[in-house]
């Protein structure tokens, strides 16, 4: 059979085009962790905070007090109160924006402060936003709300489509800041009773380290709006509000999305004692599994509480559980949350070290996302943290090594198959 010439020559080029787009798209960064961070000092050794510092960006700072706030009946509230509460100035960041009653009761109140004459600037990822109706975004542009989104596909982004921001800013004249897990969607709303209301948590802060925070949502509006946030009305002077040390520190590709990864990483190697991990997706690298099996070795004892079936990803808990084994065989303990979908994400050390925000436990928001942590030294706020855990895991099934390995062969092999993926997941 003969081929003509030019069928050849196309269906090259073709694939050569088809498969530099995806080394662009879905290629490695140039800067990425390899070897093992070795334990050598733990977290309540001053040198633990002289490398957080240094190596993920903006020192730790004091005097700062973080609210812990649990699920949609406390967390909402005391967003929309703070947003009606701004007198200058507005920036909101998140990924989830759905349509729904708690997306236009935001929209509503967010308006309203644009037509009392508060600059309000939102920034909604391109991808989490598709759920979103067109209205609520017209009644905001209608306002006077800057509303842009992060990423959409247009010819100067496209190599950035795997990109996206999953961080959840919101501060309010550049004195009070919200962060953590929440997204703006009627399944967040409720108390974690029903599998139609999620468990999550997110927190409010004052003090010093709420201009870190503003700093983070302004280096993304830089990123999509061309334009710089400055001056008093975003980056107040701020006076001490509490006792918590803490530091809110952001990764990105452009600024190197390793960071992120080696927050963990550097977190989970300073462990002496006991590492608590409530992650809504838990995909762990090779390098990731081999610094918690250090720690099981040398006596830290790891909880872990993951979703269970009422996970809105499947596909990622079938990945997830195949980077069990040796976790499970080394004695961590793994909890799956039973009573709906678990949101969190949280890390807390020894009792003493705590980080929460934006970020999951896998590949994607440690290379590919931009995201974003609070990180909180202060022994009072962990044990804090420690109560909520506790109670999270009297409602979680532990699942042992033994029922692990004993999963039907078909799902071993799907959760196999998987392994390429795990990267984008």
């Amino acid at each position: 059979m003969n081929v003509p010439l030019w069928s050849v020559i196309l269906v090259s080029v073709v694939t050569a085009v088809i498969f530099g787009l995806i080394l662009v798209i879905f290629g490695r960064n140039e800067k990425e962790i390899t070897h093992r961070v070795s334990h050598l000092y733990p977290v309540s050794d001053p040198q633990f905070l002289r490398s957080m510092g240094v190596l993920l960006g903006p020192a730790l700072v004091r005097g700062n007090r973080v609210e812990t706030l649990l699920n949609g009946n406390e967390i909402f509230p005391a967003m929309l109160k703070a947003i009606r509460e701004a007198e200058k100035t507005i920036t909101f960041e998140t990924y989830i924006y759905w349509s729904g009653a708690i997306g236009r009761k935001f929209a509503e109140t967010l308006s309203e402060k644009a037509r009392q004459g508060v600059r309000v600037h939102v920034l909604l990822d391109w991808v989490g936003s598709e759920k979103m109706e067109e209205a609520s975004i017209q009644t905001m542009r209608d306002a006077g709300v800057e509303i842009e989104k992060y990423h959409p596909p247009t010819w100067r982004t496209w190599r950035r489509i795997n990109n996206r921001t999953h961080r959840k800013i919101l501060v309010l004249d550049g004195k009070t800041g919200f962060t953590g897990g929440v997204g703006i969607a009627d399944e967040w709303l409720g108390d974690a009773q029903r599998p139609d209301n999620w468990r999550d948590t997110h927190y409010r802060i004052e003090g010093p380290v709420v201009a870190q925070l503003q700093a983070a949502f302004a280096d993304n509006w830089t990123k999509v709006k061309g334009s710089v946030l400055h001056g008093g009305e975003y980056f107040p002077e701020l006076k001490e509000h509490g006792s918590n040390l803490a530091q809110v520190f952001k990764s990105s590709i452009e600024g190197g999305a390793e960071s992120m990864h080696l927050m963990y990483l550097l977190s989970i190697a300073a462990a002496k004692k006991s590492i608590h991990l409530s992650m809504a997706y838990f995909v762990p690298d090779a390098l990731a599994r081999d610094a918690m099996v250090a720690a099981l070795k040398r006596g830290v004892r790891i909880q872990i509480i993951l979703p269970s079936r009422y996970i809105d990803k499947p596909l990622v808990r079938s990945a997830s559980r195949g980077t069990w084994g040796v976790l499970l065989r080394s004695g961590a303990e793994i909890y799956e949350f039973q009573p709906t979908m678990y949101h969190c994400k949280l890390l807390i050390v020894d009792e003493l070290w705590v980080s929460v925000g934006s970020t999951n436990f896998d590949s994607r928001s440690f290379k590919l996302n931009d995201e974003s942590n609070l990180n909180v030294y202060n022994q009072e706020f962990a044990e804090r943290q420690v109560a909520d855990f506790k109670v999270d895991l009297t409602r979680s099934r532990q699942i042992t090594f033994q029922e692990w390995e004993s999963r039907p062969l078909t799902e071993k092999a799907w959760e196999y198959s998987l392994k390429i993926i795990r990267p984008q997941l």
